[in-house]
């Protein structure tokens, strides 16, 4: 990712709408899904700053990864130990059969290589252990962000499950999310592309404004994975070896 994504992060980790809401639904959905051990061994790959490293550990003991060393130094001084360093998608030096849970949240669709990406962490998994996958959505909503953001793709439901079945995985749960607010979004990237205005800027918007995103999307806690959700941004799924 460019500098600047990891900068804005940074800043604004703990108050933008988008990373406080989907701590919370991602949360959720581990807690009534997730069906881990006490004391889960857990894994974050692409960790950048560290701001959904809290929300694992309720889940159990954490270890994670980033590669941007400035977002490591934050993520390990949240975790408080060092976090590691190994690169997608081989992950040299990460114990094999050893996770219950590895978190790949908005991570997959950088790698150029996906099904190889997906594989080493199905071999990184323990007996009956999971992955936990959020991927943006619709190739058509292509933008200014995921050019900073250095994505290879956006995802398809179908593209999606192409990809984790060549790496031998299977989807246990496997929808949208982030949909109520999906037509703001959508419109938003058609507008930029019609007036040549296309925009990476993802800084907080104004307070109040700020406020309404968040609460409308929290209210998705309560219907991802209970309900079929309408296209949303972003594609979420728990995957299994098989």
């Amino acid at each position: 990712m460019d500098r600047i994504v990891y900068d804005r992060m940074a800043a604004h980790d703990s108050t933008h709408w988008w990373y406080r809401a989907r701590r919370e639904i991602l949360g959720d959905y581990l807690r009534r899904y997730g069906n881990l051990p006490r004391e889960a061994r857990i894994l974050e790959i692409g960790c950048g700053t560290g701001h959904n490293l809290p929300m694992l550990a309720r889940f159990g003991d954490v270890d994670a990864i980033e590669i941007d060393p400035a977002a490591r130094a934050i993520a390990s001084e949240r975790l408080g130990r060092p976090v590691g360093d190994a690169p997608l998608p081989a992950l040299p030096g990460v114990a094999r059969g050893r996770y219950d849970l590895i978190a790949v949240l908005d991570v997959v669709e950088h790698i150029d290589d996906d099904v190889a990406a997906l594989a080493a962490m199905r071999d990184c998994l323990a007996p009956g252990g999971k992955i936990l996958i959020a991927v943006p959505a619709h190739q058509w909503m292509w933008s200014a962000h995921d050019v900073v953001n250095h994505h290879h793709r956006r995802y398809s439901k179908a593209s999606l499950r192409a990809a984790m079945t060549k790496a031998g995985l299977t989807p246990t749960r496997f929808g949208y999310f982030n949909s109520l607010l999906f037509p703001l979004a959508a419109a938003a990237r058609v507008a930029g592309r019609l007036s040549g205005r296309d925009d990476s800027d993802d800084s907080p918007p104004p307070a109040v404004i700020n406020t309404v995103f968040e609460h409308i999307f929290r209210i998705e806690r309560h219907l991802v994975g209970r309900v079929p959700m309408p296209p949303g941004v972003s594609i979420l799924t728990l995957a299994v070896p098989g």
